[in-house]
């Protein structure tokens, strides 16, 4: 046992002390990381994943090399691997094979299912069981972008494809703004204002958006419908946003995008298809507004607000 080890396990033992030595807290692991606290837990009480040390009051302490293990292990959750497979692999330095089953496969298979019979309990139990093993991030980029792309090709021409739709977008807002709700409750700080520019209503990468930069603790305000020009304006000085993001899955009219700009003075996010569709002409444009950048889909708007220090 090491000096700080053996420090940790006296009766007397004083828990700033520790921290002042470098141990860490699971509410500074959780924002170095990004791996919420519960997950953390979940991650050492049913697989051993991370065993941080503990305090007589049972406190518990993580080190460096503990946050390095939570890279680690986020890498391979990003590569696909079931977080039950994870521990083997990184213990025995192992290398991922095919023959290594997809247990992200299996649980898209297993919503596919709970969707078409509109079983909203099995959709939701199923949703939080993941959210308590794996971060927001992984669980957008592993289950919930591939799953609502094989719902769009199935939804081609499908009789009750309307039906399925409605019912997983209405869950899918209705979860999401709840946790969001929650999160803005407990949550200080000029907000991120996230507009549905494509007058289409249940904007499901809208709201993942909106999920991913809750997640990272900051305030967000949705509004899922297109705003003119001069409201748009009157809406950013009375919530003095820290950034704009206006989401739109389909072409836009780009002149009254850039009346609309015009009266914002801060910073702001276009996401979503519609940056593909007129990616010359808005790549044009983020040189006539400095402070406009593009995006499209929720994993790179959520790299982007980071990397502009706005997460």
């Amino acid at each position: 046992m090491n000096t700080l080890e053996q420090d940790l396990t006296e009766p007397g033992e004083n828990f700033a002390q520790a921290l002042e030595q470098g141990w860490l807290p699971i509410r500074e692991v959780a924002r170095q990381t990004g791996v919420n606290a519960v997950t953390l837990r979940a991650w050492e009480r049913r697989y051993g994943l991370i065993v941080p040390q503990r305090t007589p009051k049972g406190h518990r302490l993580f080190s460096a090399d503990h946050v390095q293990r939570i890279h680690t292990i986020l890498t391979w959750l990003n590569r696909g691997v079931p977080v039950s497979q994870v521990k083997q692999l990184i213990d025995t330095a192992q290398t991922v094979d095919d023959s290594v089953e997809n247990e992200w496969h299996s649980l898209r298979q297993h919503l596919l299912i709970a969707i078409s019979q509109l079983a909203e309990r099995r959709v939701d139990d199923a949703f939080n069981q993941a959210m308590a093993l794996y971060p927001p991030r992984t669980l957008c980029e592993q289950l919930l972008l591939p799953l609502l792309k094989e719902l769009e090709q199935r939804w081609q021409g499908q009789f009750g494809a309307q039906m399925e739709r409605v019912f997983f977008h209405s869950w899918l807002r209705s979860k999401f703004g709840a946790r969001m709700y929650h999160n803005n409750r407990q949550l200080n700080g000029a907000p991120l204002l996230l507009i549905n520019h494509s007058d289409l209503p249940l904007e499901p990468h809208l709201w993942l958006t909106a999920w991913l930069a809750s997640s990272a603790d900051c305030p967000v305000e949705v509004f899922d419908w297109p705003l003119p020009a001069g409201e748009l304006a009157l809406a950013v000085e009375h919530l003095q946003p820290r950034a704009v993001l206006l989401y739109s899955s389909k072409a836009i009219n780009l002149m009254a995008l850039a009346k609309l700009l015009s009266g914002v003075s801060c910073p702001t996010l276009m996401a979503g298809p519609t940056v593909c569709i007129h990616q010359a002409e808005l790549s044009v444009l983020t040189h006539d507004i400095p402070e406009l950048f593009l995006a499209e889909d929720p994993l790179s708007a959520h790299q982007a607000l980071i990397q502009r220090g706005l997460l």
